[in-house]
């Protein structure tokens, strides 16, 4: 496998499936993204989408209230017919009607889905949750901040996590 030379290289992860994994820091300024938020709690959903529109990173953010209305707004169905696509997903794993690592199981074994980046943003700090959201293939796991101020750093770790480029290349 050629790689540039140039390319600085932070990580290099080795699969048993015989994939290389290169994780490369976007230097590029960040471009604003399509953010689907699955969150019940109206409080929390006016937090974390003015602080997204503060910090001029959503160009556009949804906000669903239960596991089924994401999985509706993913597909395209009902009233969300005329839904972006979301460049990233940040999912709450207390939901009602579909928990949340219920929608990231969905999500994840879902071709047309599995390759979409999904955080957990919950209340929850047990090892249990986090254990069993990377179980399920979460992409990163925040634990919600209880006070408005701190929400800054929530957007400033999802800011990070979007800055860095993925790019997945197979052995020969």
């Amino acid at each position: 496998m050629n790689l540039n030379p140039e390319m600085e290289v932070l990580f290099i992860l080795q699969s048993k499936n015989n994939f290389s994994i290169f994780i490369t820091p976007n230097h590029n300024h960040m471009q604003p993204i399509n953010i689907l938020l699955v969150e019940d709690n109206a409080g929390d959903i006016l937090l974390i989408t003015e602080a997204f529109k503060e910090e001029h990173i959503a160009k556009s953010i949804a906000a669903v209230k239960d596991g089924f209305q994401a999985m509706d707004f993913l597909h395209k169905k009902g009233k969300f017919s005329e839904a972006f696509n979301p460049d990233l997903v940040l999912l709450d794993i207390n939901l009602p009607k579909l928990n949340g690592l219920e929608v990231l199981e969905r999500i994840k074994t879902d071709d047309c889905l599995k390759d979409l980046p999904v955080i957990i943003l919950s209340t929850s700090s047990s090892e249990e949750d986090i254990a069993k959201s990377y179980e399920h293939f979460a992409d990163g796991f925040i634990t919600k901040p209880t006070d408005g101020e701190n929400f800054t750093n929530v957007i400033n770790y999802i800011r990070k996590f979007w800055q860095w480029e993925v790019e997945i290349f197979k052995n020969i």
